[in-house]
């Protein structure tokens, strides 16, 4: 056992401070969630999307049949709430009753609200708490007590939770079982960096617990309530100046990355055997997502062609205006565009390159893609159902319009289409893989030696030795 590492209360019983992040879509589920907690952890369902069976076990693909985008929404709402409390229901066997199960929702999730109402209103007495974040989720502290379960919210900055609290939270405060501190240079996945925080310059995360602690205290809140750290987290020893130390209070510790690799975990063998292969630096904090937040993933191709359309970018006038004065004879139909001299340059190298479609972005600039890729992006767009609370990519938006009212933009992609493919055996090098900043790990760590893929049973034990 760790040095000073013991169990926290949570749900009324003893659980080691280990929580398993819940990752969407279907790369935490049933079997990882239900396994974590049987290990003694709190084992966290992602209930974003999450998958359904049939009689026979098989996973029913999500289809949407509908031809409106409102329509296909709806549907969308109804896989998520049956995939997820299928989920919770499977996980809770597994657990056996010990441990505890969460689950987990983005805010900006298309349908947030009514999907985390209807799962818990279908799974009373198993669901422990919620963690939510990828927003600012004022409403899961009410949604939370309605249902007489715990919310874990996840922020990024003491400001944000300050303002969570003074808005909300302090009304249902005897819910809050934690606070989780996602680092935005740290985590896998979408992220609460800030405008005014700078991608390429990491903070360390000690100083921003501290202040999310002095936070806390401001409200009110015993120091018993714990700041999960999530995060880079992979050795405990790592993080030993942060168990028993006054100045934090009580310290959980959040393992998203880690528990991928296992042998429950539901991601398909190709993706852990890429996990593998990951060299420091490889996994990069980007803003390609259509929610607009960043997020972290592994640059792998799929990533790198997103970041090379929005390098074939430029800015361009409706009429003749500055250096705008050039008349664009490339990649567009009309003559309403106008741009400057090393732009026109740029676009006919695109354009003799194979690059010969420009798509308009909301930014009134062009992005040069093929007519392969074209076709693609206008499809994808189209087929939209809504995943999201508003979409860059898509222009969608759960509003009454249906509609952000902004142009949709080629630079991003549908998250929920890549996402689910390479949850479900799509090739891991053309799909979105999230992964947190230590995934290098995996290549380093003698854990995973000769190719050692371990049961979360034995990876929980292992991280209970500080390793």
């Amino acid at each position: 056992m760790f040095k000073g590492l013991s169990p926290i209360l949570y749900n009324g019983r003893e659980v080691w401070p280990l929580i398993e992040g819940g990752k969407g879509v279907a790369a935490t589920n049933h079997a990882s969630a239900g396994a974590w907690a049987a290990a003694g952890g709190v084992g966290t369902v992602s209930a974003v999307n999450a998958d359904s069976y049939d009689a026979d076990g098989k996973i029913i693909p999500q289809i949407y049949r509908a031809l409106t985008r409102r329509e296909r929404h709806e549907e969308l709402i109804e896989y998520a709430i049956e995939g997820a409390v299928q989920q919770v229901k499977r996980a809770w066997d597994i657990a056996g009753g010990k441990g505890a199960i969460n689950i987990n929702v983005l805010w900006e999730m298309g349908g947030a609200q009514r999907v985390l109402e209807g799962v818990l209103a279908r799974t009373k007495g198993l669901v422990a708490g919620v963690t939510c974040g990828a927003g600012m989720p004022y409403k899961l502290s009410e949604i939370a007590a309605h249902h007489q379960v715990s919310y874990l919210p996840i922020v990024s900055s003491g400001r944000a939770f300050r303002a969570l609290w003074k808005r909300a939270y302090s009304k249902a405060s005897e819910w809050l079982a934690a606070v989780v501190y996602e680092d935005p240079w740290l985590a896998g996945g979408h992220n609460g960096l800030s405008n005014a925080e700078d991608p390429l310059q990491p903070q360390d995360p000690y100083p921003r617990v501290k202040a999310l602690r002095d936070t806390m205290r401001e409200g009110g809140i015993s120091d018993d309530v714990p700041i999960v750290m999530a995060g880079g987290v992979w050795y405990l020893r790592d993080w030993n100046d942060w168990i028993d130390n006054p100045e934090l209070g009580k310290i959980a510790f959040q393992f998203g990355t880690r528990p991928l690799l296992t042998q429950e975990s539901p991601i398909p063998e190709e993706w852990k055997q890429r996990l593998m292969t990951i060299e420091q630096g490889d996994v990069l904090l980007h803003r390609f997502s259509p929610t607009g937040f960043y997020s972290s993933a592994v640059r792998n191709p799929f990533l790198r062609n997103l970041e090379a359309r929005s390098d074939r970018q430029i800015a361009f006038s409706t009429q003749e205006a500055g250096d705008h004065v050039f008349q664009l004879d490339v990649g567009v139909k009309g003559k309403n565009f106008w741009v400057t001299k090393g732009d026109l340059l740029r676009a006919r190298e695109w354009f003799g390159s194979g690059f010969t479609m420009a798509l308009k972005t909301p930014d009134n600039t062009l992005v040069f893609v093929t007519p392969e890729e074209a076709k693609e992006i206008r499809k994808d767009q189209a087929d939209c159902m809504g995943c999201l609370s508003q979409c860059l990519f898509s222009s969608w938006a759960d509003s009454e319009t249906n509609s952000t009212g902004r142009l949709a933009d080629p630079r991003s992609f549908c998250i929920q289409k890549t996402l689910q493919e390479i949850a479900h055996g799509g090739d891991v090098e053309q799909n979105l893989m999230f992964a947190g900043h230590a995934a290098y790990n995996f290549k380093r760590d003698p854990f995973y030696s000769n190719g050692f893929v371990p049961t979360v049973k034995q990876l929980v034990d292992r991280i209970l030795t500080g390793d």
